[in-house]
């Protein structure tokens, strides 16, 4: 800043010298100027201040350019053209185009496309503007995720769909206090993993199991697939009455119990939270204890696969005070509001 201020008072006095004394004056300054170059190095380290008193000397007085030693009259022009530049994109800046969206924003235009790989800029902004959100769908598929190949549903997803259609069946051995064998057929819906129908027996045939997949499918409540082992006891007498039905009959590959996992993890859930805690006494008391734990298994008790809800909707109770109610003599509580 000194160094512009002193060139401009240089400038100021120049003004009032006479033209002799200015030739003089001139021709001493380049002669200190040439013996100053001879030593200095190969590149010069020029201070902004330097650079701007010459572009600003040379744009006033062009052919001045000619006189230019500590550089080249290239690098003067360079500078010109550099600072235009910067004065152009600091006049400009932020006062043209498009607006820029919050980030809030942007993160939501990016969940949604990578939430719904099916939507679209135009579904997207649809959806934004449904939620008062005012926003071009050009900046929407601006900010959206693209994938680099067409999208696909996650298995998860597509098991998820067609739940509802699904049901499973598998029967589990209980003894008695006698060590006798009782048998107890269970049926239950993919979709709400819910406890659809059970029954005990000492023997379970084909005639028997086939009765019970009709009381367990009332009219047309009749899911569209039957996911079971292969057990003997299925005979052709059980396949028909599937048929029959509408029904189509998926027994698993044998020595595959993994095929039949929602099944066996009713089972195996059954035994670890009622049964191995009793000992039963026969039909009758196997029935009723299997009745109270469908009931607190459908509506009382939450699952990990329906997010923490139950089989049977669940509703929400914020206010009152929450008592213990037992179920199976205690064996496990349902808390309520009251």
């Amino acid at each position: 800043m000194f160094s512009i201020l002193h060139t401009l008072a240089a400038f100021v006095a120049d003004l009032v010298k006479s033209r002799s004394r200015l030739e003089a004056e001139n021709l001493l300054l380049r002669h200190q100027l040439n013996v100053v170059l001879r030593k200095a190095p190969a590149r010069l380290r020029l201070r902004g201040c330097d650079r701007a008193i010459l572009v600003w000397l040379v744009r006033l007085w062009p052919n001045l350019l000619d006189a230019v030693q500590v550089v080249k009259p290239e690098t003067v022009l360079h500078w010109h053209r550099a600072g235009s530049r910067a004065f152009w994109r600091w006049k400009s800046k932020n006062r043209a185009g498009r607006p820029k969206i919050n980030r809030d924003l942007r993160d939501l235009i990016q969940r949604m496309s990578r939430e719904n790989p099916l939507w679209g800029a135009p579904r997207i902004h649809g959806e934004l503007l449904m939620l008062g959100i005012e926003v071009a769908q050009s900046t929407v598929s601006k900010y959206m995720i693209r994938g680099c190949k067409p999208p696909s549903q996650s298995w998860k997803t597509f098991l998820r769909n067609h739940a509802e259609a699904i049901a499973a069946i598998d029967m589990c051995v209980v003894p008695t206090v006698t060590f006798d064998r009782l048998f107890a057929f269970l049926v239950l819906g993919h979709g709400r993993r819910q406890l659809l129908w059970f029954e005990v027996t000492r023997h379970p045939t084909a005639e028997w199991l086939a009765r019970q997949i009709t009381e367990a499918f009332p009219w047309t409540s009749a899911p569209t697939y039957l996911i079971r082992d292969n057990d003997k006891a299925y005979g052709h007498v059980f396949t028909a009455r599937v048929q029959a039905m509408g029904i189509r009959d998926k027994p698993i590959t044998p020595k595959s119990p993994w095929q039949n996992g929602l099944a066996e993890r009713l089972i195996g859930t059954l035994r670890r939270e009622c049964l191995d805690h009793i000992i039963v006494f026969g039909e009758a008391h196997v029935r009723q204890i299997l009745f109270a734990y469908a009931a607190y298994y459908n509506q009382a008790r939450t699952h990990l696969a329906l997010h923490k809800d139950v089989p049977v909707k669940r509703a929400i109770q914020r206010f009152g005070r929450i008592i213990g109610m037992p179920v199976l003599a205690g064996l496990h509580h349902q808390y309520v509001r009251i």
